[in-house]
């Protein structure tokens, strides 16, 4: 996810409310108690979370100047006239680069310089709408999967099992779910309870995303057991079309119920299965809209991504592995 930072020096309770109202990840001011005066947030400040010269690095970079170095410590670069070249070396060179912008248009371009664009921005502004406005870019700057068809090669229950629900702490919309899979390379879409049905009501904050063994796609790219899902955590919410978004975890229930094996295929041939709870409310994304697994039999298209590599503690690695 990419991260939003706001330059309060010199302090202005306005802007710092707005940021925190925002959902900001942090201020940058000169005391850590002015900050957190006001909320709960990460204060860059010498006496803060993070401490500029040690963790975060400031530094102007001009297309004629040595790119600056920030050895492992985050890197906030400012530009002359905004100047997009300098950014977009430090951006090829290093995963840990934020800009400094003005504006809701300049944060748009950092977010997507060389298609992946900088990690964060950092927004000094004397405008309290516009911290809203920036606030708006980011979450939208969140990447597109490329989601493609997979056909149902079997289907069938496989007994009793651990499920996870996850509730996020937001209302998602009707085909908005969660990628999971069997394994770390092939996952499919299970979608949030925002159905109307004959037997509970909708609960569009709720995806029953499966067994506890499951991997869930987070949104920096790496996977954690469902098992391992706590609240508080950042989930990764998309799409048919392969929109995302982020979401926090509000609750994780845990329950015993009748399960239901899912394996599909790629058009390539790459594998993309899932234990799911065998339950009508439970739905997976098709091609033409959601299916419900228990209406689910061989032959149906289903929406799913597939990753190469393996995985080691939740990142992707290369190596040889072998999952069924």
């Amino acid at each position: 996810m990419k991260r939003f930072w706001v330059d309060v020096r010199p302090w202005r309770k306005e802007i710092a409310t707005a940021a925190i109202e925002a959902g900001a990840d942090a201020l940058v001011v000169e005391k850590a108690g002015d900050a957190r005066a006001l909320g709960r947030i990460a204060a860059v400040a010498p006496d803060g979370d993070l401490v500029p010269g040690t963790d975060v690095v400031f530094a102007a970079a001009t297309p004629d100047s040595p790119l600056p170095q920030a050895k492992g410590a985050r890197l906030v670069v400012s530009t002359p006239d905004w100047t997009v070249i300098p950014l977009e070396n430090l951006v090829a060179a290093s995963e840990e680069v934020f800009a400094i912008v003005r504006n809701a248009d300049e944060a748009k371009l950092a977010l997507g310089i060389l298609e992946k664009g900088v990690a964060g921005v950092v927004l000094k502004t004397d405008d309290a709408a516009e911290v809203g406005r920036v606030a708006a870019v980011v979450q939208a700057a969140m990447p597109a999967l490329a989601l493609s068809p997979f056909t149902v090669t079997r289907v069938r229950p496989i007994g009793m099992g651990d499920r996870a629900c996850i509730d996020t702490c937001s209302l998602l919309a009707e085909g908005q779910g969660m990628l999971v899979g069997n394994t770390s390379s092939g996952f499919l879409l299970v979608l949030a309870e925002t159905a109307e049905n004959p037997y509970v009501s909708p609960r569009p904050f709720r995806v029953n995303a499966g067994a506890v063994h499951a991997y869930l796609l987070g949104p920096d790219g790496k996977t954690a057991y469902l098992s391992e899902v706590r609240a508080g955590d950042a989930v990764l919410v998309a799409d048919g079309a392969g929109a995302t978004a982020g979401a926090a975890v509000g609750r994780v229930k845990t329950e015993r119920r009748p399960l239901l094996l899912v394996e599909s295929e790629g058009k390539g041939g790459e594998k993309a299965g899932l234990v799911l709870q065998n339950a009508e409310t439970v739905r997976l994304m098709g091609p033409d809209g959601p299916v419900s697994v228990a209406a689910l039999k061989e032959g149906d298209r289903i929406l799913g991504l597939s990753l190469s590599g393996g995985r080691h503690f939740g990142m992707a690695v290369e190596e040889t592995i072998t999952e069924t």
